[in-house]
């Protein structure tokens, strides 16, 4: 199993009443990496375990971009959700809201990565401990505390977490927090794209951020273009929505702004994780721009410039980017120095 290299000082938990920029709700789970690459499930001989799950991810690049994190979630009372709650807290993240399951165990995801840039999922989760966390369960103080509150689609695939995850958005919400939603559609979570879709829009009024990429763009709005598309879905509650589009970079729209933002070149070895790493670093950017009073924090959001938005989606698309350039999610997300290295090579070319 990876670890993740970072210097801790202390818990890294904050104390009661402190703002925390980012908490994240959802998947920790054991993601099983295949140990050869451009190959699918058929021809796979081996598989190594790696910490994972888009939430944690987030939470974990936005500690390592300078951020204080937290997560909340659930995983079995087993060695393997012992030692992923353990590599959050060596990564600098928050653990107080993770909870531990003694009845189901810690979900696994098989992957295959048949090319560089593309991914295949098998998720071991019937029920997994991720499924499983209750409203009653979650950390309201750890809620409140939050600046930015963030979740995925993948914990609105069943009861209870569903329920947990939309009361902890509207906790977090009601105490000022901003609401990031990443769709991050799995095909095989759901029983078919109409009950995805129509918890997706559940969930969509209570967003201030939306994160997709153009497969889940189209679902949502089948709009020709991504700009044109985001421009809707920010009619629909979120103030500012996102598209990524791989190598190409990424488009935004709010209200009064929109553009898009080329990608960097690099070379590829492994895109997992990438929409997480860039995740994190836009959330973090946002942060640096917006955060403190969370009074006015959504306002904030709404009236950011066209400049200032194009160079947070580019520090985004270089944390993304730099991912790819190593296997894994955790051990390959970088750090601010790097993003800010690889912005200023870029800068040069």
């Amino acid at each position: 199993m990876y670890y993740c290299y970072i210097n801790i000082v202390g818990t890294g938990k904050k104390s009661k009443g402190e703002q925390i920029g980012i908490v994240c709700l959802g998947e920790l789970i054991l993601d099983m990496f295949p140990v050869e690459g451009g190959r699918d499930f058929h021809s796979i001989s081996a598989f190594q375990p790696v910490p994972g799950g888009a939430p944690a991810n987030v939470a974990v690049a936005a500690a390592r971009l300078g951020v204080s994190s937290a997560f909340i979630g659930k995983v079995g009372e087993d060695p393997f959700g012992r030692r992923l709650a353990a590599v959050l807290a060596e990564c600098g993240v928050d653990t107080r809201g993770m909870r531990f399951d003694p009845r189901s165990r810690t979900t696994l995801n098989f992957i295959a990565l048949p090319d560089q840039n593309s991914a295949e999922y098998l998720f071991y989760r019937h029920p997994g401990a991720d499924m499983m966390l209750r409203p009653e369960e979650l950390d309201n103080d750890l809620l409140k505390q939050a600046e930015i509150f963030h979740f995925g689609s993948v914990s609105l695939t069943a009861e209870p977490c569903r329920g947990a995850t939309l009361e902890a958005a509207r906790l977090a919400r009601a105490a000022g927090a901003l609401v990031s939603f990443d769709v991050n559609y799995r095909p095989s979570l759901w029983e078919d794209e109409r009950s995805a879709l129509a918890a997706i829009q559940t969930a969509l009024p209570l967003a201030d951020i939306l994160k997709v990429n153009e497969i889940e763009l189209g679902m949502l709005e089948r709009a020709t273009a991504p700009l044109e598309a985001c421009r809707i879905l920010t009619g629909r509650g979120p103030v500012l929505c996102v598209v990524t589009l791989g190598p190409q970079g990424s488009a935004y729209a709010t209200p009064s702004a929109s553009g898009h933002v080329g990608g960097f070149r690099v070379r590829a070895v492994d895109a997992t994780g990438c929409g997480d790493a860039f995740m994190g670093a836009l959330l973090a950017r946002l942060l640096g721009l917006i955060g403190g009073e969370k009074t006015t924090i959504r306002r904030r959001l709404a009236s950011l410039s066209s400049a200032a938005l194009s160079e947070a989606l580019a520090y985004a698309n270089a944390a993304g980017g730099l991912t790819a350039t190593k296997k894994g999610v955790i051990p390959a997300l970088p750090s601010a120095g790097e993003v800010e290295r690889f912005l200023r090579k870029a800068a040069k070319r």
